[in-house]
C-alpha cells in the first residue's frame, strides 16, 4: 500500500480583505497630489497591482467605493435563510 501526502495551498482557496473606502480615498488622494504608483504603494504598504487598480476604476467610475459584482442570484431570500 502506497501512501501519498496531499498538500493545499490555501492562498488559492481563500478570499483576500477587502480595502476600506477610507483606504482607497487615500490611494486616490496621494496619486491626486501627484505621487506616482510605486511611491504610493511604497507609502501605503499595498501591492502595486492593487494601486494601479484602484486608480483605473476611480479613473472609469468616478468612484472608490465598492462596484457591484456579477454572479448568480441567491435562490433563497435573506429572510428565509438559515443564520
Amino acid at each position: 500500500m502506497h501512501c501519498q501526502l496531499i498538500v493545499i495551498d490555501l492562498t488559492c482557496i481563500m478570499k483576500t480583505k477587502e480595502l476600506t473606502k477610507q483606504v482607497r480615498d487615500k490611494v486616490v488622494e496621494k496619486y491626486e497630489a501627484g505621487l506616482g504608483y510605486k511611491k504610493i504603494s511604497r507609502a501605503l504598504n499595498i501591492s502595486l497591482s492593487t494601486i494601479k487598480s484602484i486608480i483605473r476604476k476611480w479613473k472609469e467610475y468616478g468612484t472608490t467605493a465598492n462596484l457591484p459584482r456579477g454572479g448568480r442570484p441567491p435562490k433563497l431570500k435573506s429572510r428565509t435563510r438559515r443564520k
